[in-house]
């Protein structure tokens, strides 16, 4: 793999949304990120060893509130446009009672079709950055390989929007989807949530609220490197060689305590949340967690396998050794790829299973 410019690694992060770590380069924060104390490449697999020393460099600065707007203006800057196909449109559908309308974008959609599975996509973004129009070459090519329709939620960000906002935005959207899946080229018993990131923890909750509400049935859940507990590098320390590189305990910190409203890893936080507080998961759908070794989430999202296999909820845990946060959107490696196949065969296998 060839290496990559200071600016293209900034543009992957972004392209990807999957961090804010490399977006606030150049910006002041609240919190400077540690650089690495220890050498960090060892613990790294050998395809992604080259970026290593970019990513050290781009870690340093963690977003503040007065600093999150320069943030996210740097994250479009530096996104990765839309594909040609498949084709996409934008709307606002109703929010829930109370709430704003809610932006989606909609890709992929064949009325005068067989029906066909439905996704729910959630964007990432530490719970502060990020759109759905950012995100929309991910979801394309979700849509494009699994030949499915793909609606992608445009939620509410943090600090602006405490929980349960985002929240609200997001099962608005499941509720839409699920009654308009005949006019999308859907099948309403074939609906899967899925998000990277931040974005994987917006959909566990989402997962959980659905199941606690019983008005819409969840066929699917697929979480890429969730962010599931706020006490991740806050009252629970992390080894120094998990989270140096892209998103940071300090990064998490940011971002949960913006979304929650309180600090991260405080005694009580607003019911509903965090997943990982969550005490009862029977009953959630079948569930895909992937997740690299070195990724801060490493240790959140095994132990969160772990309970849902407890908890009799068919799960496919994936963890790809040596790999950080948003790995598989480098260029040149095999074991991205390899991952996203891994995901999708996960999602084409579950929804094929419930039709």
């Amino acid at each position: 793999m060839q290496q990559i410019s200071r600016r293209g690694a900034m543009r992957l992060a972004a392209g990807g949304m999957t961090s804010v770590a490399l977006v606030g380069m150049g910006f002041g924060g609240v919190e400077a990120a540690t650089p690495p104390a220890l050498a960090i490449t060892p613990y790294v697999h050998p395809e992604l060893r080259k970026i290593v020393p970019t990513l050290v460099k781009t870690a340093g600065v963690v977003p503040s509130d007065a600093t999150i707007a320069a943030h996210r203006k740097a994250m479009v800057r530096f996104s990765l446009p839309p594909l040609s196909a498949p084709a996409w449109t934008e709307r606002s559908i109703p929010g829930l009672p109370g709430s704003p309308e809610v932006p989606v974008l909609i890709i992929n959609a064949a009325p005068d079709g067989p029906p066909r599975p439905i996704i729910l996509y959630i964007h990432g973004g530490g719970f502060v950055m990020g759109t759905a129009r950012l995100s929309i070459r991910g979801a394309q090519e979700v849509a494009a390989a699994l030949n499915c329709v793909v609606v992608s939620v445009d939620y509410r960000l943090a600090p602006e929007t405490r929980f349960v906002g985002s929240l609200a935005d997001n099962y608005a959207a499941l509720k839409w989807v699920h009654q308009h899946a005949a006019e999308l080229g859907g099948d309403a018993t074939r609906i899967a949530v899925m998000g990277e990131s931040a974005g994987g923890g917006h959909a566990a909750m989402l997962t959980i609220a659905a199941r606690d509400r019983g008005e819409v049935p969840i066929a699917f859940q697929a979480l890429v490197y969730p962010m599931l507990d706020d006490r991740t590098g806050s009252s629970t320390p992390v080894p120094p060689y998990i989270g140096t590189l892209i998103w940071t305990p300090a990064h998490n910190r940011y971002g949960w305590s913006a979304l929650l409203g309180v600090p991260a890893g405080s005694r009580r936080v607003p019911n509903g949340a965090v997943p990982s507080r969550v005490a009862n998961l029977r009953g959630l759908p079948p569930t895909f967690i992937g997740v690299g070794s070195i990724d801060l989430f490493a240790n959140e999202d095994i132990e969160y396998a772990r309970r849902l296999i407890s908890s009799r909820v068919s799960t496919q845990l994936e963890v790809v050794p040596g790999a950080f946060h948003g790995f598989d959107i480098i260029p040149g490696t095999t074991i991205g790829p390899r991952f996203k196949d891994t995901l999708y065969t996960a999602l084409r296998t579950a929804l094929a299973a419930a039709a």
